[in-house]
């Protein structure tokens, strides 16, 4: 009587990985190729039900007929069957096709990933074999039902309107309005001058900052919005550790004139500089 040699199915997704891992593998183990997906949204139609919880209607791909049958047939024979697909949302998607297109219910059915074509890769996938994950498969179906919602139905409006032939897609189409709605706010732009000055003293590292002039903010806003930007925080006193009075240095904006010719010739520039920090701010 002869002994029951243990039988395992392992599908991937590339017949281009099938020789390799069953080299990896041995005698025991049959790898075969879904070769990508096996069951889709039908063409002809949106194929899913707004209305009913977006149920969707899969179908056999076309050519995937002998396909499936082959693996019918290995299915019977195995005695555990890992579903290797790519290690991704698609490939998750895939591999639970492959659970109801197989009927694998009745099965020990395994789910493996692996990063890398090598023999410890894949033996190391087996020893941390787990259940298909259905966050992914929820993600994968979700996508391609915006693909739909969005293709199926703007599609036919750029036909009439603009050109047959041109595809709506879910990224493209946002894509687009952001673009719009940019070009938009740069239309609308109206440009507002502002001065953003610095200095640094010659003979000591302190930066100072000029925010206001003349008791009034210089003001710095945004680039392309008009809104005023809040990138320097209102002046106030900073106390020394050293002593509880500021020190200050009178100078000319015309000395400001060989680090920023923006300052032009004004009279009256105030620096303060806390003793114990690398900088300060100027009050104009």
């Amino acid at each position: 009587m002869g002994v029951h040699m243990a039988k395992y199915l392992v599908i991937v997704e590339s017949p281009a990985k099938v020789k390799t891992i069953k080299k990896f593998l041995g005698a025991n183990y049959e790898v075969m190729a879904s070769q990508g997906h096996v069951r889709d949204l039908p063409k002809s139609q949106l194929g899913f039900d707004p209305e009913h919880d977006y149920e969707p209607k899969y179908i056999t791909i076309r050519g995937k007929g002998d396909l499936l049958a082959s693996l019918r047939k290995e299915v019977k024979k195995a005695d555990k069957i890992y579903l290797a697909t790519d290690p991704d949302r698609e490939g998750e998607a895939i591999s639970w096709h492959l659970y109801y297109a197989l009927k694998l219910e009745s099965k020990k059915v395994y789910r493996i990933t692996f990063n890398e074509i090598t023999k410890n890769a894949v033996k190391e996938s087996l020893k941390n074999a787990r259940e298909i994950d259905m966050n992914l498969v929820d993600a994968q179906q979700a996508r391609r039902m915006l693909d739909r919602m969005v293709g199926y139905r703007i599609s036919p409006l750029l036909w009439a309107k603009i050109k047959r032939g041109l595809s709506a897609g879910r990224v493209q189409s946002v894509a687009l309005r952001i673009i719009c709605d940019r070009e938009d706010e740069i239309n609308a732009f109206i440009p507002e001058e502002y001065w953003s000055l610095e200095s640094k003293r010659r003979e000591e590292a302190y930066l100072c900052k000029i925010l206001r002039y003349h008791r009034k903010k210089t003001g710095n806003y945004q680039q392309g919005t008009g809104r005023q930007h809040y990138g320097f925080p209102e002046w106030r006193k900073i106390r020394s550790k050293r002593s509880a009075s500021r020190r200050t240095c009178e100078k000319s904006a015309a000395s400001l004139y060989d680090f920023h010719i923006a300052a032009g010739s004004q009279q009256g520039i105030k620096f303060l500089y806390p003793e114990d920090y690398a900088s300060g701010t100027a009050v104009i």
